[in-house]
């Protein structure tokens, strides 16, 4: 009965310990749940203005809220695109370009 007692005291102990840990360091998406709720506070945004601003902020990690952001693939896509209309391509020009540019930027 006491080991069994303090086999269970041992162990709580150890999982309260471990949760303290875990609590205090935040992940990314906690930071920027963090981020997010003091600027729509700050804003003065309440009910379904700031859910839909609050998950606008926390999809767009990497720009500000409102804007949308583009994955790196994206990015490449619009600058080859560019630098295609700047030289006035079309047909199998300009796929011939996008290709090759797209894997250079790989």
């Amino acid at each position: 009965m006491k080991i069994t007692f303090l086999v269970t005291l041992l162990f709580g102990l150890l999982f309260l310990t471990t949760v303290s840990a875990a609590e205090k360091t935040l992940t990314p998406q906690q930071q920027r749940m963090t981020t997010c709720n003091q600027q729509a506070t700050a804003q003065a945004i309440k009910g379904d203005a700031r859910k839909a601003y609050m998950s606008d902020c926390l999809k767009n990690s990497k720009s500000e809220p409102g804007e949308k952001s583009l994955t790196p693939q994206q990015q490449r896509m619009r600058e080859c695109n560019v630098k295609a209309t700047e030289q006035s391509l079309k047909g199998d020009d300009r796929s011939k370009f996008m290709s090759a540019c797209l894997k250079k930027a790989a």
